[in-house]
């Protein structure tokens, strides 16, 4: 894995660093929000995913072929994406002393456009493959060429988990 582990945290005793229980959250997610930057603004989107993992590891995507998130694409490609999963909460005896624990993934990287059919056949099967049991599947021409499939090379990745009431 190429990613650059762990940034920097500020609760080490949170922080997961293998990338088995990394990958583990990844898996159990639901959604991965992205956020996008335009000049001064922040823009973020929850988006369906899939992942891989490699040299470097990435995320894919899709959506339609136009719209905000291919227009900040084609300006500033750099992105942070999150994810989370266990919620639980955990009451207290006065309201601060409520928590709540949770497992989430937090990295950077570049987000591109893919236009060759392979490519997008490979994202949309590791897409499938994240929310079924089935990871190989067939695409009809004109549905890849009104849909749009976004890869995310992941440059830094860390993730931590709050299991415990501290």
């Amino acid at each position: 894995m190429s990613e650059k582990l762990p940034l920097k945290m500020r609760r080490k005793d949170r922080q997961i660093t293998q990338i088995t229980d990394i990958e583990a959250i990844i898996k159990k997610a639901d959604v991965c929000r992205i956020a996008f930057a335009d000049n001064n603004t922040p823009y973020m989107v929850a988006m369906n995913f899939g992942y891989v993992r490699g040299n470097p590891s990435r995320l894919y995507f899709h959506c339609a072929n136009t719209g905000r998130k291919i227009d900040l694409i084609r300006k500033n490609n750099y992105v942070c994406f999150q994810m989370d999963t266990d919620h639980v909460l955990v009451p207290g005896e006065i309201a601060c002393d409520y928590t709540m624990t949770f497992q989430s993934v937090v990295g950077y990287g570049r987000i591109h456009i893919l236009t060759e059919n392979e490519e997008k056949i490979v994202g949309l099967n590791l897409l499938m493959g994240q929310y079924t049991e089935k990871d190989e599947w067939t695409y009809e021409e004109s549905m890849l060429k009104r849909t749009t499939v976004l890869r995310l090379d992941i440059e830094t990745l860390t993730a931590k988990r709050k299991d415990d009431l501290s």
